[in-house]
């Protein structure tokens, strides 16, 4: 795996993501799926059980799968992990499943992606609990100022959902997130990552080069000096 120090933009979050001149990426394992973080130019990797994809015969499983790639030196991170109410495992067990994710990061000093849909109260209540020392970074974000505003106060880091972020409604929140806290994705959708920093570049009023060298920073921050 080269120096990401070495390519343009980078890509926090995404599915089926292959190496590309100029780009680095963190492409996202979900563990039920047969798939090994290889070494790859540009490529990171994340892993984590996700919410929908979990039930009681295949926990035990997927979490040693979580915890044998979290040593490796190509996982950046882990997760996504999570809640959701629309879909997936029994919210108790999306709950420990994900608390078992925190212990984890933890245990490997790497920040945690997290997915999570209408279960805010659970994960902020779990956060309050567990008062993690590593990151949580939100996956997908796309709420209203007051809910970036909380999830900020907590230390949480922000990247916006793709469908989302291209459209004109989200400048009211995008404005609230100061760039240190921000990252940004393509979660599989068939969009080029340099469109995304133009049209985030255009909400916050600031430069593309700007933009794209804090994203650089806030990884560099939650990943190490390896980078």
């Amino acid at each position: 795996m080269q120096r990401p120090g070495k390519y343009d933009f980078i890509n926090i979050h995404d599915h089926g993501s292959v190496p590309e001149e100029g780009l680095f990426t963190v492409e996202n394992i979900m563990v039920h799926e047969d798939m090994y973080p290889v070494e790859l130019d540009g490529i990171a990797y994340s892993c984590g059980a996700h919410p929908w994809n979990i039930d009681d015969g295949s926990r035990s499983e997927q979490l040693e799968k979580v915890k044998r790639y979290a040593g490796l030196p190509g996982v950046v991170a882990l997760g996504e992990a999570g809640f959701d109410r629309l879909r997936g495992a029994d919210p108790l067990l999306q709950e420990e499943v994900f608390v078992a994710h925190v212990e984890l990061s933890e245990e490997y000093k790497k920040p945690l992606f997290i997915h999570c849909v209408r279960a805010w109260d659970e994960l902020l209540r779990v956060h309050k609990q567990m008062n993690p020392s590593m990151t949580w970074i939100i996956h997908g974000f796309r709420g209203k100022p007051e809910l970036a505003k909380q999830l900020l106060d907590k230390g949480f880091f922000l990247s916006p959902w793709v469908e989302w972020v291209i459209r004109p409604e989200s400048t009211e929140t995008l404005s609230t997130v100061p760039m240190d806290r921000l990252f940004l994705e393509t979660d599989g959708f068939d969009i080029e990552i340099e469109s995304v920093y133009r049209v985030v570049a255009e909400h916050l009023e600031v430069g593309v080069e700007m933009l794209r060298k804090q994203v650089w920073e806030n990884f560099r921050a939650l990943c190490g000096d390896k980078f």
